[in-house]
């Protein structure tokens, strides 16, 4: 019997990561209004989708953790509608490599993971192994802002990373930490003690320096770098990190790299996020 209040914590880390999952909207809106994607990238929004087919997957596998289903059901569809307009506004070489992309990752490996796991495992060795696959995939995820932050040492700038993503990737991060604690389940906690961790940093690095003017990105980058447009991701990766339990995503410029927003939890976007980001659910 679960904990009295796993259900509350698990009802507010639906709600938070919702909001995650919906941060890219101003980034597609302008994408659709402008009919072109502008140098973002579909990568964060394809792992996040990925990121939230493990973690239900996982659930499922599990039995009685309708909490993650829902969330992460509900990341699904945000995601698949994000990579559908991405594929409609796309230039023809972006628009082909998105699609092998989600071919590869979604299709193919995910295919690859269930089948392997239904047909070579049984009962809690199977629980176990994608339980560990989950966190393994959801520590990259909530590692992915590291990029960002390094940008901002590099610059003295924080206009690539927002704080209140930052913030509420945070909050995330430890709802759903104490969720997974609560119901005693590792997979779900573990990940998000990193993402809580990688929050923190990102938090501490604005308020070093918020006040400070800062150099132009493209010559604090590196010359091969140089031109490419930086915009932050709900990741988790954008990273906006959305894992499947406490979700970042990311919002998809050239040099940001995938957690968003993604979950061990959930995770999101937003044109203000960093490629690198997501949360995990």
């Amino acid at each position: 019997m679960h904990h009295p209040w796993a259900f509350a914590f698990g009802i507010l880390g639906n709600v938070i990561s919702f909001m995650v999952y919906l941060a890219p909207v101003s980034t597609f809106y302008r994408i659709c209004k402008s009919r072109s994607t502008e140098g973002f990238q579909a990568v964060p929004y394809v792992v996040a989708l990925f990121s939230a087919m493990l973690m239900i997957y996982y659930a499922l596998i599990k039995t009685n953790s309708y909490l993650l289903i829902t969330i992460n059901g509900t990341g699904c569809f945000i995601e698949t509608i994000y990579i559908a307009l991405f594929l409609i506004f796309a230039p023809r070489k972006a628009k082909i490599s998105a699609f092998k992309l989600l071919v590869l990752l979604n299709v193919a490996s995910f295919g690859i993971i269930v089948g392997l796991t239904l047909l070579l495992l049984r009962g809690s060795t199977r629980v176990t192994v994608i339980g560990w696959v989950n966190v393994g995939f959801s520590v990259c995820v909530f590692a992915a802002p590291l990029s960002i932050m390094r940008l901002v040492i590099r610059t003295k700038s924080v206009e690539f990373m927002p704080f209140f993503l930052s913030f509420f990737l945070t909050v995330s991060a430890v709802v759903w930490f104490i969720y997974g604690f609560l119901i005693r389940d590792l997979y779900v906690a573990a990940p998000n003690i990193l993402g809580f961790l990688f929050g923190v940093a990102q938090m501490v690095l604005y308020l070093i320096y918020r006040r400070r003017r800062g150099k132009d990105p493209e010559k604090a980058m590196p010359s091969a770098m140089a031109g490419s447009e930086v915009h932050p991701v709900e990741i988790s990766i954008e990273v906006n990190v959305v894992g499947a339990t406490g979700a970042a995503q990311v919002d998809g410029r050239s040099i940001a790299a995938v957690r968003g927003y993604v979950h061990v939890g959930p995770t999101s976007h937003d044109e203000s996020l960093p490629s690198s980001f997501s949360s995990n659910s």
